[in-house]
Order: structure tokens, then C-alpha cells, then sequence
């Protein structure tokens, strides 16, 4: 990463923010669905942290840029753009003007690429409504560079105003508080956004769409397409309750609103925690409100990753091992603390699927990675997130439970607000809140931090909700498919939702078994008709692993319509390793790749052995 020319705050970026420093973007921008990009201006206001500095550097990616100005004099700047290095872009050096001054606005006039890696563009017959296309973001890790020239890091937090220009029939949305919507020319309309709070580049977003919304509270809307809002609305009916029980944990909610917007399929992510308007996949909607608990866990993101920041990606468990284990709190409170630890028990299979396919001895099972030489993409998994969860309950529990750590949090979430951090400042401030708590000292921090594979301890949790699924499980993975299956309706009927998605994952982990016996178990639980993704996906992983011939097509249909990474890359995966489909899985990303987020396209194509 260095011989490539990444600047040394941070190895995924080339910006300098520690020579000058972008402040606050102004962005003003005209949607085009024709042509598949955005085209306008941003006007973004600098400061320099050493006077002696005359540029700026910042992170772009395909960005066609026309031309480059002191925004106060119009007076034409000089600029760089130096060579495209795949997947991280090019460096864009502006040579500052020569004032007395240390701040400035400068204004970059460009457009987009059609094939910009943060914006997915879609057809209309990919819509629920079939009659308008779509427009959504996605930047987390890096990829706002693809839209605007930034300084696309974490380490840097700004404010931002928006002007957006699109078709008046469709609706705008961003990671903002929305002002006047006003006419324009040529049958489009404008739309202004207002972000006051100091955020990263990534927590930039954009949706343009035919959306309606739902009020579900004093702060929180659900928007979505019209053919599913009234699903949507009943789906996350708790979510204000689910924000202020994150307020009883966290402390005071800074960002105003808390809308959830629902996007077409092919978006990758459970949720995505941008700023007042988190985007949440269609998966969720099961009908019953089982997987609503995603929900919480992006809420929890308005603190943890939102308000205090990864200060790089190398650091992602501060963001999602926090959120994880804030998430849990909330359930804990919502439901019990019994089905808190039965969550967080039922991971842990996840997390050891997710270490050995990585490789226990592989550097990217670390809490803390190194990314240099590693784009943020490829070290995406389940490990900042479950090994993050179980290293903050394995210290709840050593100073002394919740009682004593949950005011821990809320001080920890009002020293580093607005700022990002690493895990140095991280270590330092919890050593120094519990230094009068003598078992500190047995920590063990390196083997946390900076081995690869499993963590250390794992923390003792309530299992009783999973004994029950176990002697179940017991009782049919010993039978041997002849008479009469040994689970009974009454059985099933007593089982919770997550305990099913327990009993089926934990299936998926023992021994494959024979097609009739499966074909038993969907007779009695309806599993081929199941709505809940998560069920679904479990599922079709077992009859794949039971190479069940006639599931194959169940799992191609599922995976062409739906773009959740947590469900494509392992049925994917699934389908690579067994001969008879092997060559189908590869036929099938090639001719569906158009249709992916660029991240999806990226991890499968690695998944699938087409890109090394």
C-alpha cells in the first residue's frame, strides 16, 4: 500500500488530513438515470494544519473532473489527478492559493462514472412498483470517493448540505434532516439535506426513488416503495421503543430523526447506519417482526460508529464489536436476558464457521488487522463483529457485570463523541476508568487484540433456551429415517423463532444427512414456504450440504433475487464446492453480475476463484 502511494494517516486512503483538513461539504447534484450518473459541483471548505502546506490531497475514484476553483474568486486552482490504482482509486493533489488565509472553499466541478462503486443504479422491473428506477448508496468502507472527491477516511469527520437535483415524480433521500423540496426545470424537482452533525465521508448517502412513508413515532418514519409499506410499517412498528431503550443505555440521541428507508433486493447489508435515515434490506421483512432486532442493532450505531468512529478500518471492532454488544443490551431489556445470552451463544457457531473458512492462523481473524496492502472489502466478515461482542462481555464481566460497565459506556460515549479513535485510545481509557479494579490486570491484551482465531475465553452464558433445541436436534440427527419422525407438532410449536434459526444452524454444523430425512423435517415445518430469510437461508445451505438435487434451482431463484451479502456469499460458496454445480454458480454470477452492488460483485468474483 505505501509503494502504491496511500497517504500514511491511513493505508486506505491517499488524503492528508493531517496537512489540510476538509471541514464541511457542499454538495449540488443532478441525478440522471439515463446516463447512470450524478454531475454538479462540491464545495468543500478547508483548513490547514500546517500553514507551510500549499495542497490538498484528496481520494477519488473513474470521477471525471472539468475543473477545479477558489469557490471566493472563481480563480482556477491547479490540480493532479495521478494514476488509478484498482480498487483504491487516484489521488487528487489541489494546489492551494496563495493567501494570507488558512481556510478555504474550494469548488470541484465533475460528474460521476456509470459504473460509480458506491451507487447502485436499478431498472424499474427490478422495483417493486415495476414502473420507476431506483437509485441508492452504499460507501462504507470507501467507496463516497466513486461520488464525490473526499477525503475518504474515517479519521476525518465533517458536516455537509446537499442541493439535489432528480425527476419530480420520484422522492430524494439522504443521511440528513431534508429542508424545502422545490420545481425545477425540465420535469425534475430539488431537494435540500442539512447534516449538522460531524460525520465521516462513508455516512454520506443517497436513495432516489417513488417511496412513501409511514410515521412510526415522534422521531421515527419507515419509507419504502408504496407495494410494500404498509409490511414495512407494521414490521418496525418498535422502533421508537427501540430508541429510547437505547438512550436508557447510551445517553441522549444527538442526530433528530431516526428514519428506516427499505431498499430493492440487491442492497448488500442486513442495515446500513447512515445518519438519520438507516437503510435496511427487504430480507427483514418476515411478517411477525422476528428479525426487527437489526434494527436495534443500526440505532445502536447512532453511538457506536456514528457518534465515536473507527478511526481506520483497521479498527472496525470499535464500530461493530460495540454496536453488537449494544444491540444485545437492548434486546435484554426489550425481551430478557435470557434470550440476550441465547443471541449472543447461538453466534458463536457463526463464529467459528466464519474462522475456519478464513483460516485459523489467517491475520484477518485478528480484532485489530492490518490493512496495508488489503482493501477494506476483502477483510469485511462476522469477526469484527462476534469476536468484538464476546472481548466486551468477557470485561463487562471482569469488572464486575453490568452495573458496574454500562456506566462505563455511557462515560466512554461522552469523551469521544464527534471524534475517531483507535483501539490505543480505547485501551487507555478503560485502563484508566477500572484502575482501582485489580482484575484488569489478568487481561490479556495482545492475544485479544492481535492473534488470529478464536477468542481466548469465551464468556458463560444463560444456554437454557438452546438446551432445549439440542435435545431435539439430538433426538433427529440419531434417528435413522425410518417410522415416524421424532419430533413432534407439539414440539415445533413451542419453539421461538430464533430457536428454530438455532436448531436449523446447528444442523448445518453437525454431519450432512439423507434427503428423506429432510424431506421429513419440511413436511412437518413448511420450510420450503418459510418467509423468514434467516430460516430460508439455513435451510437451503442444509439441503445443498445433503446434496439435494432439487433444491439446487430453490437456491439459484433466491440468490438472483436477493443481494444480502450475509445469504449470497455462502449459498454461493455452497454451490462452488460441490461438482455438479460448481460450473452453474460461476454461469450464474457472470450473467447476475450487472445486477449486484459493486461489493457483492467483488467478494463473489474473489469467492468464485474469477479474480485473485
Amino acid at each position: 500500500m505505501g509503494k502504491a502511494g496511500l497517504g500514511p494517516v491511513d493505508p486506505s486512503s491517499y488524503s492528508r488530513p493531517d496537512l489540510a483538513l476538509v471541514k464541511d461539504i457542499a454538495l449540488n447534484l443532478s441525478v440522471s438515470f439515463e446516463k447512470k450518473i450524478l454531475s454538479g459541483n462540491v464545495i468543500l471548505s478547508v483548513s490547514k494544519t500546517d500553514s507551510a502546506i500549499d495542497e490538498l490531497v484528496l481520494d477519488t475514484f473513474k470521477l471525471n473532473i472539468s475543473g477545479v476553483f477558489d469557490n471566493d474568486n472563481q480563480q482556477k486552482l491547479e490540480h493532479r489527478l495521478f494514476d488509478h490504482l484498482h480498487e483504491f482509486g487516484s489521488k487528487l493533489i489541489v494546489k492551494l492559493p496563495k493567501t494570507n488565509s488558512n481556510e478555504f472553499k474550494i469548488r470541484i466541478e465533475y460528474e460521476t462514472s456509470p459504473d460509480a462503486s458506491g451507487l447502485q443504479w436499478i431498472e424499474p422491473e427490478a422495483t417493486a412498483g415495476k414502473k420507476h428506477p431506483f437509485l441508492f448508496s452504499q460507501f462504507e468502507p470507501t467507496h463516497a470517493r466513486s461520488v464525490l472527491p473526499c477525503q475518504d477516511t474515517p479519521t476525518v469527520k465533517q458536516t455537509y448540505t446537499a442541493l439535489i437535483t432528480f425527476p419530480k415524480e420520484l422522492t430524494a433521500l439522504m443521511s440528513a434532516i431534508g429542508g424545502d423540496v422545490t420545481p425545477s426545470k425540465n420535469n425534475t424537482k430539488q431537494a435540500r439535506f442539512t447534516q449538522k452533525v460531524p460525520v465521516p465521508s462513508y455516512l454520506v448517502a443517497l436513495a432516489v426513488g417513488a417511496l412513501e412513508s409511514r410515521r412510526l413515532g415522534p422521531r421515527c418514519s419507515v419509507w419504502a416503495e408504496p407495494e410494500l409499506i404498509e409490511d414495512c410499517a407494521y414490521e418496525f412498528a418498535d422502533t421508537e421503543h427501540q430508541l429510547k431503550t437505547a438512550e436508557e443505555i447510551c445517553g441522549p440521541y444527538v442526530w433528530g430523526v431516526y428514519d428506516l428507508l427499505v431498499l430493492p433486493p440487491s442492497f448488500p447489508f442486513g442495515g446500513m447506519e447512515n445518519p438519520c435515515l438507516t437503510f435496511v434490506t427487504p430480507t427483514l421483512l418476515a411478517g411477525d417482526r422476528s428479525l426487527a432486532n437489526v434494527v436495534a442493532h443500526e440505532i445502536a450505531h447512532s453511538w457506536t460508529g456514528n457518534l465515536i468512529t473507527n478511526k481506520t478500518f483497521e479498527h472496525f471492532w470499535l464500530n461493530e464489536g460495540f454496536t453488537v454488544f449494544t444491540e444485545r443490551k437492548i434486546k435484554g431489556r426489550l425481551e430478557s436476558a435470557q434470550s440476550q445470552d441465547f443471541d449472543a451463544y447461538t453466534s458463536i457457531s457463526e463464529l467459528k464457521e466464519c474462522v475456519e473458512r478464513i483460516g485459523t492462523d489467517s491475520p484477518l481473524t485478528q480484532l485489530v488487522v492490518d490493512l496495508k496492502g488489503v482493501h477494506p472489502d476483502e477483510a469485511f466478515s462476522t469477526i469484527p463483529y462476534e469476536k468484538g461482542h464476546t472481548f466486551l462481555r468477557y470485561l463487562e464481566n471482569l469488572v464486575g457485570g453490568t452495573d458496574v460497565f454500562e456506566p462505563f459506556l455511557r462515560t466512554y460515549f461522552e469523551t469521544f463523541k464527534y471524534k475517531s479513535i483507535d483501539t490505543d485510545d480505547f485501551k487507555a481509557f478503560f485502563n484508566d476508568y477500572f484502575k482501582n479494579i485489580p482484575a484488569i490486570s489478568s487481561i490479556d491484551w495482545e492475544t485479544w487484540l492481535f492473534s488470529p482465531g478464536m477468542p481466548p475465553v469465551i464468556p458463560e452464558y444463560d444456554t437454557s433456551l438452546a438446551i432445549e433445541c439440542d435435545e431435539l436436534l439430538e433426538k433427529f440427527l440419531k434417528w435413522n429415517g425410518q417410522g415416524a419422525i421424532p419430533i413432534t407438532e407439539g414440539d415445533k410449536n413451542v419453539l421461538s423463532t430464533n430457536q428454530i434459526i438455532y436448531f436449523l444452524q446447528k444442523m448445518l454444523d453437525a454431519d450432512e444427512q439423507s434427503v428423506d430425512k429432510l424431506k421429513n423435517l419440511n413436511d412437518l415445518f413448511g420450510f420450503d414456504g418459510v418467509r423468514n430469510s434467516e430460516i430460508k437461508f439455513r435451510w437451503l445451505r442444509i439441503c445443498l450440504k445433503a446434496k439435494w438435487a432439487d433444491k439446487v434451482q430453490d437456491v439459484v431463484d433466491w440468490i438472483n433475487v436477493v443481494g444480502r451479502m450475509k445469504f449470497v456469499r455462502p449459498l454461493y460458496r455452497d454451490l462452488f464446492q460441490w461438482d455438479v454445480t460448481k460450473s452453474k454458480a460461476v454461469e450464474n454470477f457472470k450473467a447476475n453480475r450487472r445486477n449486484m452492488m459493486h461489493v457483492t460483485a467483488y467478494v463473489l468474483a474473489k469467492d468464485l476463484k474469477l479474480e485473485q
